[in-house]
């Protein structure tokens, strides 16, 4: 065999491989987005709960593979996704958008704090198919869904995001691999016959990025607005921000984009009020009391970085005036109950409220939603006591109270005879009775930012209240802004690292308190009397004038 090769002339081609992602630096820190089945693990929720997928870090391209495995297990069932992601690959969010509205799920911004143990530790969780699942519950205080999240989050058959979830977006960052491919043909004789052989050698260039949106792209991302029903003045946003910046969208105007179809917090999809009555959501289930875990056996990590997470108030600097408060201000959980008057002066008709006194939780927001839930129209006003607790939990619920017109007053209630829950803690006919006590009443910290949101604000003249900015300076001004509250207050407190303790003076200045009435204004006994009488007043059905047994938790 005679093999002869004939060198022709190489052509040589040029072609560089995009690889798109929308980069926020808030990402870093972030592990890769994973889908976990959570359960409610909230007061009043034990054996027929709501349960829902939690979407936590950031987007990969294997990340829609992962939810379609999830979905297999789920089968016909449908769960709501919280998410909370600082972005990634813009390819697969439009692809999660698109498996999420096929399968026709609803979607909220919020994170799930895992109240047993954290997902993924030794020990942590059982077989979802055995009936168990992560417990724990879902808040928007902290959530965040940046970049190319919002692409994700369109693809929701309903669409949530409440007071405190941050949406954001930015233009896309493009990273460019460029490769020279050089082609040879030569030729090979073999047995008298002549073959072409092409051979290919492939160099790697130095990558780099481009910070702009090409037409193609936004061609692509245009489209897929318009098929998930989302107006193009998402697009526009996305487009008129730089991309090492990032622009929150807000709340009325995702509403207005049709980006988000309500702004409801994740309570919507996950609040245990969902499984209560006849007719409980598709995402409630019921299983074995017995399946929960007894006790914690792997303590929890921190959960990763984010923005402005949820925090707790740090201890407090001595104050001047010693103050000796109740010990019930102090109670690891806020707990709310319904109390109605005992004066005999009032009898038979009587004022009620809302006792709240204990540390403000991420449960508080949601166990006040259930219990004004289970009311249903009378608005009664809430009498609070508190030394203080998480910031963002305090301004959920402030923003309910604010919602609901609720009146706020500091001060403390004692339940006549026994603590509630205790035993033989109700009367004969099953109420809470008790009488304002004006004995170690304070409202330190994050409870001043609960009484922010009362329609009227009043504050016990022996009642002690404190306040200072808790770190977070922007969020705290714009919420006391929110509720109208004179700038002046928080120029006060922005002075100093420590609590400041407010005199009533200066609290009707700057309208933290709307008046210098005491606690009877709404709860005395002789308001009932008044015409027309305050919506907190009820006549006992019965002709003894015993009270029926009122909502508590």
């Amino acid at each position: 065999m005679v093999a002869v090769a004939f060198a022709a002339k190489a052509d040589d081609v040029l072609q560089t491989w995009p690889d798109t992602i929308w980069h926020d630096p808030s990402s870093d820190g972030f592990s890769d987005m994973r889908f976990i089945f959570a359960r409610s693990s909230a007061v009043g929720c034990k054996t027929n709960c709501p349960e829902w997928i939690s979407a936590e870090g950031a987007i990969t391209a294997g990340t829609p593979a992962l939810l379609k495995r999830v979905l297999k297990k789920l089968g016909t069932r449908k769960l709501p996704i919280i998410v909370n992601s600082p972005g990634g690959d813009v390819d697969a969010a439009l692809q999660l958008g698109r498996i999420i509205r096929k399968n026709g799920l609803d979607i909220a911004i919020g994170k799930t704090e895992f109240s047993d143990c954290w997902p993924g530790t030794e020990g942590c969780g059982a077989s979802f198919g055995r009936g168990a699942a992560y417990f724990g519950v879902a808040s928007d205080g902290g959530a965040m869904c940046n970049s190319a999240c919002p692409l994700m989050f369109a693809g929701g058959v309903r669409r949530v995001a409440g007071g405190w979830a941050y949406l954001g977006v930015h233009q896309i960052t493009t990273t460019w691999f460029p490769s020279t491919r050089h082609f040879r043909t030569t030729y090979q004789t073999i047995r008298g016959k002549r073959y072409q052989v092409t051979t290919e050698t492939v160099t790697e260039g130095k990558s780099y990025k481009t910070y702009e949106m090409s037409k193609g792209f936004a061609r692509k991302i245009s489209a897929y607005l318009r098929e998930m029903g989302v107006g193009q003045g998402v697009l526009d946003k996305m487009k008129a921000t730089p991309a090492s910046d990032i622009q929150q969208i807000t709340l009325h105007d995702m509403l207005t984009m049709k980006l988000a179809t309500s702004t409801d917090t994740v309570e919507l999809f996950t609040g245990v009020i969902l499984c209560m009555g006849d007719k409980p959501a598709p995402n409630c289930r019921e299983i074995s009391e017995n399946t929960r875990p007894a006790s914690v056996t792997t303590p929890k990590p921190p959960p990763p970085q984010q923005a402005e997470a949820p925090i707790s108030q740090p201890a407090k600097a001595p104050t001047a005036v010693p103050f000796q408060g109740a010990a019930g201000n102090a109670a690891p959980e806020m707990r709310f109950v319904v109390v109605r008057g005992s004066d005999p002066l009032c009898d038979p008709d009587c004022p009620e409220w809302i006792s709240a006194e204990g540390a403000i939780t991420p449960q508080t927001p949601q166990k006040l939603r259930q219990l004004l839930a289970a009311l249903g129209n009378p608005r009664l006003p809430v009498v609070i006591s508190s030394r203080g607790g998480d910031l963002f939990s305090a301004l959920a619920t402030g923003r309910l109270i604010h919602e609901r017109k609720l009146d706020v007053v500091v001060a403390r209630t004692n339940i006549l005879g026994c603590n509630p829950p205790g035993a033989g803690c109700l009367d004969d006919n099953g109420a809470y009775v008790g009488l304002i006590s004006q004995f170690g009443v304070e409202c330190d910290s994050a409870c001043a930012l609960v009484l922010a949101g009362g329609a009227r604000r009043l504050v016990d003249p022996k009642a002690r209240l404190s306040m200072y900015s808790m770190g977070q300076k922007r969020i705290v001004k714009a919420y006391l802004d929110e509720m109208a509250i004179n700038p002046g207050l928080f120029a006060a407190i922005d002075q100093s690292s420590v609590e400041r303790q407010l005199e009533p003076d200066m609290m009707l200045k700057v309208g933290l308190a709307t008046g210098p009435e005491s606690a009877a204004a709404l709860t005395g006994p002789a308001i009932c009397r008044s015409s027309p009488k305050p919506d907190n007043c009820r006549l006992p059905p019965a002709a003894n004038a015993q009270a029926k047994t009122s909502p508590k938790l």
